[in-house]
């Protein structure tokens, strides 16, 4: 018989001055949780030696309990695979008996108020979204997990995990490890034109976290913040979280309106950006935009939060150059992440703070949760150093180039006269408008049931949009399940 590993068990509390005797105390309990599925059909339990040991009692009274409980058929054993639960447990026992059932409704009466925070009832309070609950085709911001190089991966993390020192298994300091810190300003100073020293990056399990972090550090209750109109979800969140007021900023072919800015926002503490690849649109900020912003919040005094999350995969041309690089009064905070270029859960991203506000932003994150994962900073960092990620990049924009055609053509094919395409030329997604008058909530959420996971641009939109469409990711979807979830896609619109 397979051997069951031993589980643990739930406290076990005994009465040493007790008219009951302790064996029956320990046979109550056991059934009791057997009953009520705190130990689990098929559970193996510790052997009468080791209870007795953690318990600091005899033997003898455990044994007397356990005696019973088999006699009664809620324990069994067997060869070699010591003392566990009844796989199959008489049904009477599977509930409590009514005086036990109307106890707990007397508890549930004398309970006070279940309180909570306005962000929790916030947080709790935001609308389903299904279609980002499975993988099927088209998720957004899924890269090709398929292509990743499992192998050198699988070797860096076992030669680290092999010689893991001291200083990896510890605790570590809150702004990152300090070697990778250095790969990172190194790779940003070449690749996106960042300047800033090692000392200024703070390591954050991705992107979100940093929002959070910055979000807490610049941010007080009802401080006025500018985001894009369409802009991401995630950063309005975390903005909402701190009690900000949000201030929605159109966007066109050149990027956020920053003659709006102007005009709306002369209080604004802050404003939140997608200048290399606006998010869910596409388009990149122009260079008078960048300036002119630029000028804006070193007059105001405010800060830019610039967001370049995909900003690798360009196929046009090569990669805009960063807004923090032109940044010459450090009003420039700025965020990336690994884990839309490797896979989401490595969970390692970074901000590039201001010196003045390095000392804010570390205690933000040594309050949030100390320090990232130093084994796959350390791994990363060789991953980086090596060139591996490097060829990884070239890799897979050439890969990303090919499928986002391949997409937009299976687009042109099959649903030409439903929907116009936008946003193709960056990235791991494009948007596909749809018809005026066509609910996109409802288009996504039928294609959901078929394991489609379209976004729906309208929740991209703190004011109703004129015109819904469907965000399509295409960088985790090869092209069989692309010419198939399009097809699919065409039949869900055409049975709404």
């Amino acid at each position: 018989m397979k051997r069951t590993p031993t589980s643990y068990l739930p406290a076990i509390t005994l009465q040493d001055r007790h008219d009951i005797p302790i064996y029956r105390q320990l046979y109550e309990w056991f059934r009791r949780a057997i009953s009520d599925g705190r130990l689990r059909p098929g559970q193996r339990v510790p052997s009468t030696r080791s209870l007795a040991a953690e318990l600091q009692i005899s033997r003898m009274p455990i044994l007397g309990a356990f005696e019973q409980l088999f006699a009664e058929g809620y324990l069994e054993t067997f060869v070699g695979a010591g003392t566990r639960v009844a796989p199959s447990i008489p049904d009477d026992t599977l509930s409590l008996p009514v005086e036990g059932r109307k106890g707990l409704q007397d508890a549930n009466v004398k309970r006070g108020p279940r309180r909570l925070s306005r962000r929790g009832f916030v947080l709790t309070n935001l609308p389903a979204q299904s279609w980002v609950d499975n993988l099927g085709a088209f998720r957004v911001s899924l890269p090709a997990l398929d292509q990743f190089p499992v192998g050198v991966w699988s070797k860096l993390v076992a030669r680290h995990s092999r010689k893991a020192s001291r200083s990896t298994m510890a605790y570590s300091n809150a702004m990152g490890y300090p070697p990778f810190r250095d790969a990172i300003a190194e790779y940003l100073g070449t690749v996106r034109g960042v300047r800033c020293e090692p000392s200024q990056i703070l390591v954050t399990t991705g992107s979100q976290q940093a929002l959070q972090i910055s979000a807490q550090v610049l941010l007080n209750p009802k401080d006025r913040i500018c985001v894009e109109e369409p802009g991401y979800p995630g950063a309005r969140q975390a903005f909402q979280s701190v009690g900000a007021q949000l201030l929605p900023i159109r966007v066109d072919r050149d990027g956020i309106d920053v003659a709006e800015i102007t005009r709306r926002g002369r209080d604004a503490r802050a404003v939140y950006v997608t200048p290399s690849h606006q998010y869910p649109l596409g388009m990149a900020m122009s260079a008078a935009r960048r300036m002119l912003l630029l000028n804006w919040a070193a007059r105001t005094g405010a800060w830019i939060i610039e967001d370049d999350y995909d900003s690798e995969y360009r196929f046009g041309s090569r990669p805009i150059a960063s807004l923090q690089g032109l940044d010459t009064d450090g009003r420039v905070i700025y965020i990336g992440t690994f884990s839309k270029v490797l896979f989401p859960a490595l969970r390692l991203g970074y901000v590039v703070v201001p010196r003045d506000l390095m000392a804010a932003f570390s205690a933000a994150r040594d309050a949030a949760d100390i320090f990232s994962s130093i084994l796959y900073q350390v791994v990363l960092t060789d991953f980086i150093r090596e060139g591996h990620f490097a060829r990884h990049i070239r890799r897979m924009r050439m890969l990303y180039m090919e499928r986002r055609r391949a997409l937009v053509k299976a687009l042109q094919l099959h649903m030409g006269e439903m929907l116009e395409v936008t946003g193709a030329e960056a990235g791991l997604h494009l948007v596909a408008l749809l018809p005026r008058g066509v609910n996109d909530v409802a288009v996504s959420r039928n294609a959901a049931r078929e394991n489609i996971s379209a976004i729906p641009l309208s929740s991209c939109y703190l004011k109703p949009p004129t015109r819904g469409g469907l965000i399509l990711g295409y960088g985790g979807t090869n092209l069989r399940q692309i010419n198939d979830g399009v097809v699919e896609l065409r039949k869900t619109m055409q049975r709404r």
